[in-house]
């Protein structure tokens, strides 16, 4: 009988696992034991096995796929077995031939059995769905004029109804939370419709007026603001397009101006076209507007070229070559850069996923406080060396400090704690947590019972996770029951840094770099070795005094390395 394959819980955190590969294709035979398909959970990629014989009947997942625990990925059984039935959950056949006869005895009933009257009632639910996009009118929404609007007051309107407008015209001053700008509407028409009026404010999207042909009715498009239509959209991204570059100036003064050479902040132009004049270094008493009155608007500032530009300039020169005047300086133009922005995007993977669900709960949840400590590396580098010029495996300064928190932890039990929301749970047993840096995020292997092993054990099992992690091949049961953390960054030549607890723990230490720097010893200035830890405590476990005493331990132990030994 053909059985369902479903998405296996690989890990403790494991909510879904991604499809990494698959080994078997539909008509394949399996065995017991046999790899069906690679996993990648929120921790690791792990291999996944059948636990039956049989052949691959239907794969229901492709490969890059995620799904959720439990969710069907394969179906195994004898060849050529129908299996459509466990696809359909047992219940699903019944439910469709029920759903059939329903579909088709509803309608019937609703035209024998319904008076005509019920008629209209259905038309008029359905008036709202009328197609929109025949109606020979554009909604004008309220823009996103800057990238913190969340709403705009209409502090003037430029028209009113029944007003023809082109489609370069300012139908309105907006002041939004940066500055007043002019809502364009890029519509030429009539204005049939405005929804806000002068000293009220209007959400980002709301329908503030419509332009259209003449005579036009709108209530549909009215009817249908909610769900908002097609045109409305298209005319809403032009206004985010067109207006938000001028989202850092208010909108200039409608004034007549001639202007000089010199100045043209007076000269008629929207603010999207004097900001383009002036990225482009574009004098705008050099430009002829063509919206009413000469106003310049953006299409003039794109369409003009500077080919009048040497005659006009040399006009100061004309009117000043009387002798000994000084000479005209002439404006400095910077020449236009134009960059193209560019970005990249990948899908987050299950482990990214789960980092950040963890690290957020923790950050949000416990009440992180940080005490920093600066330890004098001066004998522990002495006996590093000595010590590896007899060691089975060399020893890092990584080990000597999870050797050294090991020991402070059986003399600070209160750091070596979990918050369990009713409870405080106080661990007698030391597994210390050693971060480790893959490419898709960090893994967490623990070191079980570090406080009775040797510092050269300490040194071949960190390795060997290591190993483990950057080749993705740890089980996860090398990663659950951490009591403390280690983070370090020290190979990366960190000075300082603090970490985010890795939950339930209620603690992690967080380890920079060594760093020769000066020091006071018997009341002389001389060089000396310093290494900074910062601990991260849960202020719901840990208190401030207790956290500073178990730094001043893990300070005379690794200041005093032969300590560790006792």
């Amino acid at each position: 009988m053909a059985e369902v394959v479903k998405m296996p819980k690989m890990s403790d955190t494991m909510t879904e696992g991604v499809l990494a590969k698959w080994h078997k294709k539909v008509g394949d035979k399996v065995k017991s034991g046999d790899v069906l398909a690679e996993i990648e959970t929120d921790k690791a990629t792990m291999d996944f096995e059948s636990y039956q014989d049989g052949t691959v009947l239907y794969i229901g997942v492709e490969e890059g796929n995620a799904v959720p625990i439990d969710a069907v990925i394969a179906i195994l059984g004898k060849e050529g077995e129908d299996y459509k039935a466990l696809l359909d959950g047992g219940d699903a056949a019944p439910a469709k031939a029920d759903e059939k006869p329903a579909a088709e005895t509803k309608p019937a009933v609703a035209e024998d059995k319904k008076p005509a009257a019920a008629v209209p009632e259905k038309s008029a639910s359905a008036k709202p769905k009328v197609d929109t996009a025949s109606i020979p009118a554009t909604v004008i929404r309220m823009p996103l004029l800057s990238d913190t609007m969340t709403e705009g007051t209409i502090e003037k309107w430029n028209f009113k109804v029944g007003d023809k407008v082109k489609a370069d015209d300012s139908l309105a001053d907006v002041a939004t939370d940066k500055a007043t700008m002019e809502v364009v509407g890029y519509e030429a028409g009539t204005l049939l419709y405005i929804g806000v009026k002068e000293g009220e404010a209007a959400q980002v999207n709301d329908i503030i007026a419509i332009v259209g042909k003449e005579g036009t009715d709108i209530q549909p498009l009215l009817d249908n603001a909610d769900g908002g239509e097609e045109g409305a959209i298209e005319a809403d991204s032009e206004h985010i397009k067109e207006t938000a570059p001028a989202a850092q100036s208010d909108a200039a003064p409608a004034a007549t101006s001639t202007g000089s050479t010199e100045d043209d902040s007076r000269v008629k132009a929207s603010p999207l076209a004097r900001k383009i004049a002036k990225d482009k270094g574009i004098n705008l008493n050099d430009v002829k507007g063509s919206a009413d009155g000469g106003r310049i608007i953006k299409k003039d500032i794109e369409s003009y070229t500077p080919s009048a530009k040497p005659a006009e300039t040399a006009k100061p020169q004309e009117a000043a070559p009387a002798a000994g005047a000084p000479d005209a300086k002439a404006p400095v133009v910077l020449p236009t850069y134009t960059g193209e922005e560019k970005f990249s995007e990948r899908p987050v993977t299950q482990m990214r996923k789960a980092i950040s669900r963890r690290l957020s709960e923790s950050l949000f949840t416990a009440p992180h406080f940080y005490v920093t400590m600066s330890i004098d590396m001066d004998q522990a580098i002495a006996a590093r060396a000595k010590m590896n010029d007899v060691a089975p495996v060399k020893i890092s300064f990584n080990d000597f400090v999870l050797k050294a928190c090991a020991v402070a932890l059986k003399q600070h039990p209160a750091i070596n704690s979990s918050y369990l929301g009713d409870k405080i749970r106080t661990n007698e047993h030391v597994h210390i947590g050693v971060a480790v840096a893959v490419d898709e995020g960090l893994l967490v292997p623990v070191i079980k019972f570090a406080d009775g092993k040797s510092l050269s054990h300490i040194s071949q099992e960190v390795k060997e996770f290591a190993g483990k992690a950057k080749g993705k091949k740890l089980q996860p049961a090398e990663m659950e029951g951490s009591t403390f953390t280690i983070s370090n960054l020290g190979m990366f030549g960190v000075d300082e840094f603090t970490a985010i607890i890795n939950t339930p723990n209620a603690c992690i230490l967080a380890v920079s770099g060594i760093a020769q720097v000066p020091v006071v010893k018997n009341g002389a200035v001389v060089p000396g070795n310093v290494m900074k830890v910062t601990l991260s405590a849960d202020h719901r476990v840990v208190d401030g005094a207790t956290a500073a005493a178990f730094l001043q331990t893990l300070k005379s132990l690794l200041e005093e390395p032969v300590r560790m030994m006792i």
